[in-house]
């Protein structure tokens, strides 16, 4: 079994290729080459889900733009009544 284990390790040793030594300004040259790409990729990702969107009709879009008004009316008249009640309450202490 160990002899196995190491004819296996043998073969990949010599079959592996050395690896090229990675200096700092290979680094820096490469980070510049892929720069621009790098900065489109989330556009394009963006564009792309962007696409994909089932955007609503004019009358949806109409009819949840009044019904977030009116949420937010009805939520500025609770939240009025109970600024005047705290405040009535607390003059009454």
């Amino acid at each position: 079994m160990a002899d196995e284990k190491t004819a296996v390790k043998e073969k990949t040793e010599k079959t592996e290729k050395p690896e090229k030594k990675v200096t700092f300004w290979t680094k820096f040259v490469n980070f510049f080459k892929r720069l621009p790409a790098n900065i489109a990729r989330p556009f394009k990702n963006m564009w792309h889900e962007l696409r994909k969107v089932t955007w609503p009709t004019r009358d949806d879009l109409v009819k949840y733009s009044l019904i977030v008004l009116a949420f937010l009316v009805f939520m500025g008249v609770v939240i009025g009544v109970l600024d005047l009640g705290s405040v009535a309450l607390i003059r009454a202490l």
